[in-house]
């Protein structure tokens, strides 16, 4: 194991959490757990910008977490941001400022991929058994639905509808009444109108709700003479009941309501009951699981050199788009062997994935149309659900399959580092040698780094014996000089 401890945290719209974990025998043990409550959600304002001050307490969290995964190796963390992130215009502003203090990079999920994460935490915690069993998370800005069995999520559903967001959408001040809980019902209802196909109850034997919203109702329903560990429909509308009578969550007395789920119990509540309507739920069990520890059990599996669910996706587009799996594997091997020449060795480690995985599907766009497939091949991708992706992740890989080939101007946005530049260098000299799909001798080619751009050391020999690649070097050097840069081909 190169780690012993290994850490998450989860930038949810409600609250930001970090667990720490020991690795033993291929287990998690958690050593430390930390939970703030920062509504990220409550921050956004009309035009979708994060206000200034749900900002500040956000990056005053990290500070506090940062202290936590001090001395821990970048590697041995990962730090996820859910639908406030995903929506919020200025999400890049705060990310940089929010990396700077973790020392690490933060990860945009999309709400699949949340929900595939979420079921890998919860399933880690539940009887092994073979029944098929539904998943709800609702969080502060959207409600994550999931069908698995056992270990492997089935279907996966994130929805915009959550506790932070419902309560001040509905319930602003905390102002409860019959009216604004019916339209907050019926609004969660239409759009839980996508869900009724493939997750009513026919398709499950148990429902589990996880995370905040869900525990917070167990217990809530539990010290009010309700079974211990589960929600039932009885106790949901004995709360809507309650929150209506007294007209106002600030002024609501009841045993186990705890202060700081009080501004968001009303959206929470109103979510939950109409999922339990929609769904015919009558019974939920609960855990506190949920995303981080799916996030960690997935490191895990990285780290243990498990399946790596990214591999098992790329394959799998691999298929679906009739890729050439030869040419693929002989621009990729070519790519990772000139890109291993501008990096050094933690920068290649860190990055070879996303060359490899953009090599294997280079041509994926091919299915569409050959007349700018490149172009296809990325709107695929920066488009695509793709399980154990980041947002990120896809727009690295998205990226280099739009700068595969012509001109490199377009892609000057999504650049943003050196090393961008060379895994798109690696990637096009790769795509160009192979052209002609059936080569086996491939020249002896040395990439050199030079101020304003790079050099290509390669055989003249071959070049006279292969004119039309010959040709193509010299137009590629005409690209680079075009973006300012050089590429010097010394034959």
């Amino acid at each position: 194991m190169p780690h012993s401890v290994i850490a998450a945290i989860d930038l949810g719209s409600n609250s930001f959490r970090l667990e720490v974990a020991r690795v033993i025998n291929g287990q998690l043990y958690t050593l430390d757990a930390l939970k703030e409550t920062i509504r990220l959600a409550a921050g956004l304002k009309k035009d979708k910008t994060l206000d200034q001050p749900s900002q500040q307490r956000a990056l005053n969290c990290l500070k506090r977490f940062s202290e936590r995964i001090r001395g821990l190796p970048s590697n041995a963390v990962r730090v996820v941001g859910t639908n406030t992130l995903r929506v919020a215009k200025n999400a890049q502003q705060f990310l940089q400022q929010a990396e700077a203090i973790l020392g690490v990079p933060i990860e945009i999920i999309a709400g699949h991929e949340e929900a595939r994460l979420i079921y890998i935490g919860v399933s880690h915690f539940l009887p092994r058994t073979n029944e098929r069993r539904l998943v709800v998370d609702i969080g502060g800005g959207s409600t994550e639905f999931i069908i698995g069995q056992r270990f492997r999520p089935l279907v996966v559903e994130s929805l915009y509808m959550g506790c932070v967001t419902y309560s001040a959408r509905f319930f602003p001040g905390g102002k409860v009444s019959q009216k604004a809980f019916k339209l907050a019902e019926l609004t969660a209802a239409t759009e839980c109108q996508i869900l009724k196909k493939q997750f009513s109850s026919r398709h499950w034997q148990l429902a589990v709700g996880s995370s905040g919203t869900a525990k917070a109702l167990t217990e809530l329903l539990e010290q009010n003479g309700y079974p211990a560990g589960v929600i039932t429909l009885d106790g949901l509308e004995f709360l809507k009941t309650c929150l209506i009578e007294v007209g106002n969550t600030h002024q609501l007395k009841l045993p186990g309501l705890k202060i700081d789920r009080i501004p968001v119990l009303a959206g929470g509540l109103a979510i939950m009951l109409t999922i339990f309507k929609e769904l015919n739920i009558t019974q939920m069990s609960t855990t506190d699981c949920g995303l981080r520890e799916g996030v960690l059990y997935e490191m895990l599996g990285r780290i243990e050199h498990q399946d790596d669910i990214r591999v098992v996706t790329v394959n799998e587009f691999s298929q679906r788009y009739h890729t050439d799996h030869a040419q693929a594997e002989r621009v990729k091997l070519l790519a990772l062997k000139l890109f291993k020449q501008l990096v050094d060795k933690d920068n290649f480690q860190r990055y070879s994935l996303y060359l490899s995985w953009a090599a294997q599907l280079h041509e994926i766009g091919l299915s569409i149309a050959h007349a700018g497939f490149h172009r296809h091949a990325a709107y695929i991708i920066d488009n695509a659900d793709m399980p154990g992706f980041s947002k990120q992740e896809q727009a690295i890989v998205g990226g280099l399959l739009q700068a595969q080939r012509g001109r490199l101007n377009k892609v000057v946005p999504r650049v943003t580092n050196e090393i961008g530049w060379a895994m798109i260098l690696a990637l096009r000299l790769a795509v160009l040698i192979h052209r002609d799909r059936h080569q086996l001798a491939v020249p002896k080619m040395t990439l050199i780094t030079l101020n304003r751009g790079y050099m290509l050391k390669i055989s003249s020999r071959w070049l006279q014996r292969n004119p039309l690649s010959a040709a193509n070097l010299e137009m590629e050097s005409q690209h680079w000089r075009d973006l300012g840069r050089l590429l010097v081909v010394d034959k």
